[in-house]
């Protein structure tokens, strides 16, 4: 149900779909697999955010993909990938990977590691179909992003820093300290998703506990960290 007082939606993690397949636990903040809301289909051109725990030494086995934009954002482990063009990489907690499917690719996405891995995987649906598939990682450490949104994947030209994804998108993270706050201006029209990974915090005044999405519309909003916070947001058309 939407807050009128700050046009936000809130999606509670216990609200969420939950599918517990042992190898895997995952919430889906937006219809996927077998759970279905029709009013949870997707936030404009974002169509998947996936809360994942991975157990060791199990993953996703080789599995097909085309026309979307799949962004990785690992918070603990690594993640290990594998893809049909020859790509292979592994993905370290607070840092990013990328794949755009484009007219097709299969991939592989392992926990190597002697530990749960967890992760958000977010997919956006591309500008245009088709299109070579293409993948790409990058560390983003997390000192850089202290008290303000930096931009990890992008399609826009001018975020040379970012991961280049084929989306009117922005892929952004944040890390907060106790009490301090950081602005974030949606476009008219545009579609924000919110979560925080770790930590507790406000959204112009309403407490978002960690793991619960906020859907935002157009409009300037002011996060405040009731906790030490770690924050992930998509800005996408």
């Amino acid at each position: 149900m939407t807050d009128t007082r700050s046009r936000i939606d809130r999606r509670s993690f216990n609200s969420l779909g939950h599918a517990d397949h042992g190898w895997l636990d995952a919430r889906h903040h937006f219809s996927f697999a077998s759970y279905h809301d029709p009013a949870r289909m997707g936030w404009g051109a974002i169509r998947v955010w996936n809360d994942d725990t991975i157990a060791p030494q199990t993953g996703f086995p080789p599995h097909p993909h085309s026309d979307m934009e799949i962004i990785t954002y690992v918070r603990s482990g690594a993640i290990t990938h594998q893809d049909s063009m020859g790509n292979k990489g592994r993905t370290g907690a607070g840092d990013v990977q990328v794949m755009s499917a484009g007219s097709g690719v299969r991939h592989a996405e392992y926990n190597l590691e002697n530990e749960p891995t967890t992760l958000f995987q977010i997919w956006i649906e591309p500008r245009t179909s088709g299109g070579s598939p293409s993948w790409g990682a990058k560390p983003f450490p997390k000192g850089d992003r202290s008290g303000r949104f930096v931009t990890l994947a992008s399609g826009f030209a001018d975020d040379v820093d970012a991961l280049p994804i084929r989306a009117e998108a922005r892929v952004m993270g944040a890390t907060l300290k106790a009490g301090e706050s950081v602005r974030h201006t949606v476009g008219e029209g545009r579609h924000a998703y919110l979560v925080a990974a770790t930590g507790a915090i406000t959204i112009d005044g309403d407490r978002f506990d960690a793991r619960d999405g906020a859907a935002l519309v157009g409009g300037t909003y002011e996060i405040v960290a009731s906790d030490d916070a770690e924050l992930v947001l998509v800005d996408a058309e």
